[in-house]
């Protein structure tokens, strides 16, 4: 480990994970917290809760396809559906640097009211922090969530078992392409456009074609890529991946090829990936398309028992090759 925190340690990647297992752990550790996964799950008198939190320092704060309101509110309702629970409530707390236009922090606020009646959450507490001008970087959003799991559902990122399929719900890399081009000023000269999005209603169409969802995960900070390490190394399984099956869109490809990025590593805000018995991969691919959330919806790979904790990709031109956790960061302050 370094003796400074530097941004590679935010990537959501190798370094992230060192940092949380090497020096965040040993602190707190504790059942619910050594698992790693999108939230808490306990339960209390006799329901079964998922908790979770997470902090937006999103740049820029408003780009194609919402904004960090919408982000916050989105990306804590996520993180709740992938414990397997229906989210009910959520808190939001605002860090607001000296100096910020009135008139945006409304267009935020109005942005997460709407996120909010869309995802059919209620905003119930909070608090307003103001700090000097330059102690932040105009607004930053902390959140927490809370929901209900049905007994009969149990998902985990150990839970993935060799024979399950794995699914992602649509194509990969919009939000991350679309953030550095609103950084950067790039002109993309497509309508590539950031994909946050509640995905509640979309985890309750796939737990209606199958009980045999054993392990959900949206691929925010270090991508498709990472969050398919971090199944493999929880569940001590091998997940073999095909190229040619993952979504991408032909412009978010370019823009990647010529920036020198892999989408496999990039973030998303509105895409979840499922490992499913593969018995049930068909209806529950069948049913995710049937959602507008869904319509780009792949079968991308299965589990298997040999090259346990480690990911591999077979390539479009018949070659194989390890998909490691990512190393560094490509793209901080990505939510």
């Amino acid at each position: 480990m370094e003796d400074k925190i530097t941004l590679d340690h935010g990537s959501g990647g190798k370094m992230s994970h060192e940092l949380m297992e090497n020096v965040v752990l040993p602190y707190f550790a504790n059942p619910m917290l050594d698992k790693l996964d999108d939230g808490a799950i306990f339960s209390l008198q006799g329901m079964r809760i998922a908790f979770t939190t997470d902090s937006y320092t999103v740049d820029p704060i408003f780009f194609p396809g919402g904004d960090i309101g919408a982000l916050a509110v989105n990306g804590t309702v996520n993180d709740i559906c992938m414990c397997g629970a229906s989210p009910l409530m959520m808190s939001a707390a605002l860090i607001i640097e000296e100096g910020f236009p009135m008139d945006d922090l409304k267009r935020i606020l109005e942005s997460m009211k709407e996120s909010a009646i869309v995802a059919g959450v209620k905003i119930v507490t909070g608090d307003t922090k103001v700090v000097p001008h330059g102690a932040a970087d105009k607004i930053f959003i902390n959140t927490s969530g809370i929901g209900t799991i049905p007994h009969h559902i149990d998902v985990s990122g150990s839970n993935a078992k060799p024979g399950d399929k794995v699914i992602v719900s649509g194509t990969i890399a919009d939000h991350g392409i679309t953030i550095l081009a609103g950084r950067e000023g790039i002109s993309l000269k497509s309508d590539i456009k950031s994909d946050t999005a509640a995905l509640n209603y979309l985890v309750k169409r796939l737990f209606s074609r199958s009980r045999d969802v054993h392990t959900l995960r949206d691929p925010t900070r270090g991508g498709v890529g990472t969050s398919l390490n971090e199944i493999a190394q929880k569940s001590n399984v091998g997940i073999r991946i095909y190229e040619d099956k993952l979504p991408v869109k032909d412009e978010v490809k370019g823009a990647c090829e010529i920036l020198g990025l892999d989408p496999m590593y990039i973030a998303n805000e509105g895409k979840l990936i499922a490992v499913v018995a593969a018995k049930d991969a068909e209806k529950v691919l069948n049913g995710l398309r049937e959602d507008k959330l869904g319509v780009d919806a792949e079968i991308i790979g299965e589990v298997v028992e040999d090259n346990q904790g480690k990911v591999f990709m077979e390539t479009a031109i018949g070659g194989t090759r390890i998909v490691d956790m990512l190393h560094g960061e490509q793209l901080p302050r990505i939510c």
